[in-house]
C-alpha cells in the first residue's frame, strides 16, 4: 500500500528536500506541496493524503490552526478516514507542539532529524500510531505535565470506562513506553497490548496514542514524577 504524503512548509528548500527523500521510497508518494497553512488546508481537502507533514510556524495560517481545520474536516465527515498530521519543528520543545497534539496531531518530529527517522515517522503515523521525536519523548511528556499542574488531583480514580488492565496500559503509554516495552512490563504479547490500546482509544473517544498521553496527564491519572 502506497502512503500518500502532503508536505506543508513555507521554505521551498525544505519542501524540496523532504519531497526528494520521501519520493525515493518505494512505498511513499508525495501527493503535493503547500507553502503556507491555508494552502495546506486546501490541498488536504483536495488531495486527501494519508499523512500531512506540517510545519509549526508559517504565514497566512500557522500549523496549529491548519491542523485544527484539517482534523475538524475529518471529524465532521462521519466514518471518514482522514489524514494523520505529523508536525515538524526546529525546536525540541515548542508550545505550539503541545497545542497541536491537543488539536489531534499524531506527533512531532524535529526538522533536523536524520532522514531515516523522517521516513520511519511517516510510516509509523500512516499505520495509525502516534509518534514523538525519540530523543525528547520522555522530557516532552514531563514538561507537558509540569506546565499543567492544575489539572491533576491526588488520588485520581480509574476512568470508569476502562478496566484495571486498560488503565494500567494507559499509564504506561503516558510514561513514554512503546508497545514492546509495555508487553515486556506486563508479560503479555505485543498484539495484546495493541488490542488494549485500541479499546482505550475507542472507550475514551481519543484519536490516537498522543491524545491518550494528554488525557492521562490532564485527568491526573499520571503525574510528572511517574516519568
Amino acid at each position: 500500500m502506497t502512503i500518500r504524503v502532503l508536505i506543508v512548509d513555507d521554505q521551498a528548500m525544505v519542501r524540496a528536500g523532504f519531497a526528494a527523500l520521501l519520493g525515493a521510497q518505494p512505498d511513499i508518494e508525495v501527493a503535493g506541496e503547500a507553502a503556507d497553512g491555508r494552502a495546506g488546508v486546501d490541498a488536504a481537502r483536495a488531495l486527501r493524503p494519508d499523512v500531512v507533514l506540517m510545519d509549526v510556524r508559517m504565514p497566512e495560517l500557522d500549523g496549529l490552526a491548519a491542523t485544527r481545520e484539517i482534523l475538524g474536516d475529518q471529524d465532521r465527515e462521519q466514518g471518514a478516514e482522514g489524514p494523520r498530521v505529523l508536525m515538524l519543528t526546529t525546536f525540541d520543545v515548542d508550545d505550539y507542539v503541545y497545542e497541536a497534539l491537543r488539536a489531534g496531531a499524531s506527533g512531532f518530529l524535529l526538522k533536523d532529524a536524520p532522514p531515516a527517522d523522517l521516513i520511519a515517522a511517516v510510516r509509523v503515523v500512516a499505520a495509525g500510531d502516534a509518534l514523538l521525536a525519540p530523543s525528547v519523548t520522555r522530557r516532552l511528556i514531563a514538561d507537558f505535565a509540569a506546565q499543567r499542574p492544575a489539572h491533576r488531583r491526588d488520588p485520581v480514580a480509574r476512568p470508569k470506562e476502562l478496566t484495571p488492565r486498560e488503565t494500567e496500559v494507559l499509564e504506561l503509554i503516558a510514561q513514554g513506553l512503546s508497545n514492546q516495552e509495555i508487553a515486556a512490563r506486563l508479560v503479555v504479547a505485543e498484539q495484546t497490548v495493541k488490542t488494549h490500546i485500541g479499546r482505550i482509544l475507542a472507550k475514551l473517544g481519543l484519536r490516537d496514542r498522543a491524545q491518550a498521553v494528554i488525557f492521562a496527564y490532564e485527568s491526573g491519572l499520571v503525574r510528572p514524577g511517574a516519568v
